[in-house]
Order: C-alpha cells, then structure tokens, then sequence
C-alpha cells in the first residue's frame, strides 16, 4: 500500500493534444497515467460510423497516437495506464494496445477491458422516464442507436487487483477514470463516502486536463498565462486520506493557482452541494485550498454522501439532418449586402420547398453567438461571414441548403465571396437524452488480455 500518488490526466477528451500527455509520461514521475476521451455524444457518433463503416474498430480513432506516445516510458518508469478509450469496443482497444507492448517488445504485460456500459438492446425495459422531458423513453424506441450507463470505479479497481498494468474501459464516469487508482492503492472502501467524495473532487480537477493547468481560463490582460502554446496536463500528488497537492511538470506553459483550480471545480457542476457521480455526491462546499508554492495548489477537505441507488444512462437517437454552408462580404457596406442576402435565400427556401423544423441565417461577427440577445446599436464590422443552416428529417431537404447557398456565386448580390465546398455539407444528427436506471441492473465484465 503507497503513502503517496502521483497521477498524471493524458487527455480531457478525443481531440486533445498528444505531447503534453507524452511529456508527463517521460517527466512527470507517475504511478498511474489517465486518459479520458470521451464525450456524452462519443458513443452515439461511434455507433453511427460503425454502422456504416465495417472496417471500424469501435475503440479511440488516436489510440495509436497515444499508446505509441506514452507506452515507452510507461514501461520503463512502471507507471500503470487507465483509459476510456474503449469507446464501444474495450474489447478490440486492449488487444490493440497489446499489438503496441509486443511491437516495443514488452511481454508478459496484463491489459484488462471492462465491458456492461453499453446497454442499447435492454434499455427501453430497464428506464422509464426521459429526464429532459419527462417523457417516456419508450418514445425513443423508433430512433435509438445507442444507450450507456456511467459506471464507476470498482470494475477498473477489480482490474488492478487482478493485476492489470493497463485497463481500458468504455462509458465510465470520467472522474472515476482517476479516483480508481486511490481506492485500490489506498485501500478505500467503496461505501466510505468522505473519502471518495475527496478522491471524486480531485479526479474532477483532474478530468478536463489543462483547464486546471491554465487551457481554456486565458483571457488576454485580464488573466495570462505563461506559454499558453505549451500547456502542461495536470499531475495529482495524493496522499492516503485523499488530501492533494495540484501540479504540473516543471518547466512547461500555463499555470496551476487558486484561480485556474476554482475555475476548474465548479466546471459543469450544476450544484456545487450535490456533484453526482456514480461512486459517490461530492460536496465541494467544504473544500479547502492553498498556494503552497508555484504552480503547487493543495486541496483538501472536499466532503462526500452516499452514493445514488440509481445510474445515469446516456440515451443516442437519430434526429434528423443539419444542411450548412456559409460565404462571405467584406469592406464598406458589408452588413447591409448580408442582410439582402438573408433575403434574398429566405426566398429562395420558399421557391425550392425546403422542409426544416429550423432555419438559421446568421451574421458571423454580429450576431452568430448572441442571437436575439445581440446590442441594436453593435458596430458594424468590416468583413462578415454568412452562415445558413437547417435542421431537416431527411438528408434530401437538408442538401438544399448547399444547392441554394452555391447560387448566390453568380446569381447573388455585388462582391459575394464563395468558398468552394470540398466537405460534406450535411450531417446526420446525433440527439444525445438521459435517464436513470437501478445500478444492480447494469453488471460489468472485465477480460484479461497479455502481451
């Protein structure tokens, strides 16, 4: 059993950057590395695409990148790996990884998968209420393409017990991903809620990876950062009883203060009393915070309450297509040339018979962000881009959108500027809806793979 761990966040999501995650890999000294890729429409998005694409693998389109980035000093330095990069198929995610640990020629290394996240063929049975709504999720029978429940903590700590150096995991609880290491190290037990209320607070400061360290807080000469270009990812220093120091590797961007730890704790907390997570209600309304040193946050008392007799589902459904393309008017008059175009494609929807439950036209530098909410009196900017989209029930409609933003090339007004259309400009949509469901239901598995 440890006194101390360092745990380090490798990624906040999907898209993040590589490099910082490889730096704390190769600098950072830790015991455990963290990676959390996923968002509430990843799975949805990936059900889709295996649908269409039978040569998907199901698991983190960067799995490569990362594994191929971190497994060396991972190895070398004995720092166990945690990730959710199974996405919905933990299964293909460890041998893949297990691919990598035998090409850098680590043998005898155990990878675990935990699976029972994904729940899609039984979830109408096992929920009743949609919670945005209140409807009943039956209602969602006809458009349903995927359903995952957020699991916690003990399937990844079962794993370590078990042996595993890495575990991947597909739908859990994002600061789950880094409160694991502390039950199993430290020894907490699963119902003990004052500690996993604070390992929990701590594995949330931990979950959007720079945001605590200064990425995504910059607000130019009113809060700066250092190298804002060379953000480094949070590592954790955890004691036993859950006390923590916040830092990151010396040397690299960003900051870690009591302003970029606040920011980050109250981060998509609706009610700071009542934080719900599968393991635990975390109350961060006791925490305590101190700048022992630069770039050095502790963090301490974060309170906890028994955990929720049920769990979250996240629910995917098709819901239609946005049709969108955008051109643009630029110099004296620049406003007024986008407000006849507004016009004049209004029209033209009109003419062509476009069938959308939405329509936007929206001025990209007046009035894109705030909408109606926009100051009448705003200046005027010097260029300004159009941006048209509708949301439509069939992908026919929605290519309208396209076809009529194409004509205002040549058949538009004075000094339109037309970008030539090399992507696809309509999407199906993923509508994302959640509800609850008792947590005995939902059973999970873990499989042992080795290089």
């Amino acid at each position: 059993m440890k006194s101390k761990l360092r745990i380090g966040a490798g990624a906040a999501w999907w898209g993040d950057r590589v490099e910082p995650a490889q730096l704390s890999a190769e600098q950072g000294h830790l015991d455990y590395l963290c990676f959390e890729t996923m968002a509430e429409a990843t799975v949805s998005a990936a059900q889709v695409r295996a649908r269409r694409d039978p040569t998907f693998q199901g698991y983190d389109t960067y799995l490569d990148d990362r594994m191929k980035a971190v497994l060396p000093a991972c190895m070398k330095q004995g720092t166990r790996i945690i990730t959710n990069q199974g996405w919905i198929n933990p299964d293909a995610a460890a041998k893949r990884i297990v691919h990598w640990l035998q090409e850098f020629g680590y043998t005898g290394v155990k990878v675990a998968s935990v699976n029972g996240s994904l729940i899609t063929e039984h979830v109408l049975g096992m929920t009743d209420t949609i919670l945005e709504n209140g409807k009943p999720t039956s209602t969602l029978k006809e458009t349903l393409i995927s359903a995952e429940a957020y699991l916690g903590a003990e399937p990844i700590v079962a794993a370590l017990k078990a042996g595993a150096h890495i575990v991947v995991t597909g739908r859990v609880a994002d600061p789950s991903i880094f409160m694991a290491p502390m039950m199993f190290e430290f020894g907490w037990d699963p119902m003990d809620a004052a500690k996993l209320g604070q390992g929990m607070g701590i594995g949330h400061l931990l979950e959007c990876g720079a945001q605590v360290t200064g990425g995504y807080f910059s607000d130019p000469g009113f809060k700066d950062v250092p190298q804002p270009w060379n953000f480094g990812f949070p590592i954790a220093e955890v004691e036993h009883d859950g006390t923590t120091v916040i830092t990151k590797v010396a040397g690299t961007g960003g900051a870690v203060n009591l302003q970029t730890v606040k920011e980050q704790m109250l981060y998509e907390v609706h009610d700071p009393a009542n934080y719900l997570t599968p393991d635990v209600v975390v109350d961060f309304t006791t925490v305590k915070l101190e700048q022992v040193g630069p770039d050095r946050v502790k963090v301490w008392d974060i309170s906890g309450k028994p955990r929720t007799a049920t769990l979250k589902v996240s629910i995917g459904c098709i819901e239609g297509f946005i049709g969108e393309d955008m051109f643009f008017y630029a110099g004296p008059g620049a406003l007024r040339r986008a407000e006849l175009a507004k016009t004049i494609l209004t029209e033209r929807f009109r003419i062509v018979g476009l069938v959308a439950e939405e329509v936007r036209i929206d001025f990209l530098g007046i009035n894109a962000i705030h909408g109606a909410a926009t100051p009448v009196d705003a200046p005027e900017p010097y260029e300004i881009a159009v941006r048209v989209a509708a949301r439509t029930a069939t992908r026919e409609q929605a290519l309208k959108v396209g076809r009529e933003v194409d004509g205002m090339a040549v058949s538009g007004i004075g000094h339109t500027g037309k970008r030539v259309p090399h992507a696809e400009r309509t999407r199906e949509i993923i509508g994302v809806w959640s509800s609850l469901v008792p947590r005995e239901q939902v059973p999970f598995s873990i499989s042992y793979f080795e290089s």
